[in-house]
């Protein structure tokens, strides 16, 4: 599938995922060597609880979510939590690539920097480089 197919069916979460992998394939080897136990996941779109828990009311308000604490704010007494976790919301960012006309790919990828972004606690200029590093 090509980043902007906009005949036939949408996109379905395994080629939204194939995407993500693909950007996280690109990172360079020092932001790579720590995502191994981040989980990554696409789901139709975000449950009511996040969306309160965010102050969203409506779920294609968000197309991805970054569960959990950034690197810089580990402890070795942390134990028991549950892994970290980047969430892709396929609905959102259906509906946000219809609207904006960015190519899938490039939107695709935007969102899961910036999840990424959030895991290492960067700013949002850190993010637009590493983001411009994974670019084609």
């Amino acid at each position: 599938m090509s980043g902007q197919d906009v005949f036939g069916a949408a996109p379905d979460a395994d080629a939204i995922e194939g995407i993500a992998r693909d950007t996280i394939a690109r990172l360079p080897q020092a932001f790579a060597a720590h995502l191994g136990d981040v989980l990554l996941l696409v789901e139709e779109e975000a449950d009511a609880e996040t969306l309160a828990a965010l102050g969203l009311e409506h779920p294609l308000d968000l197309t991805g979510l970054y569960h959990g604490r950034p690197l810089g704010e580990k402890s070795s007494m942390d134990s028991g939590t549950m892994p970290d976790r980047i969430h892709l919301y396929r609905q959102a960012i259906l509906v946000e690539w219809v609207e904006t006309g960015v190519r899938l790919d490039d939107l695709v990828r935007h969102v899961t920097v910036h999840e990424i972004g959030h895991h290492f606690g960067l700013s949002d200029d850190d993010m637009h480089a590493l983001e411009d590093a994974v670019a084609d």
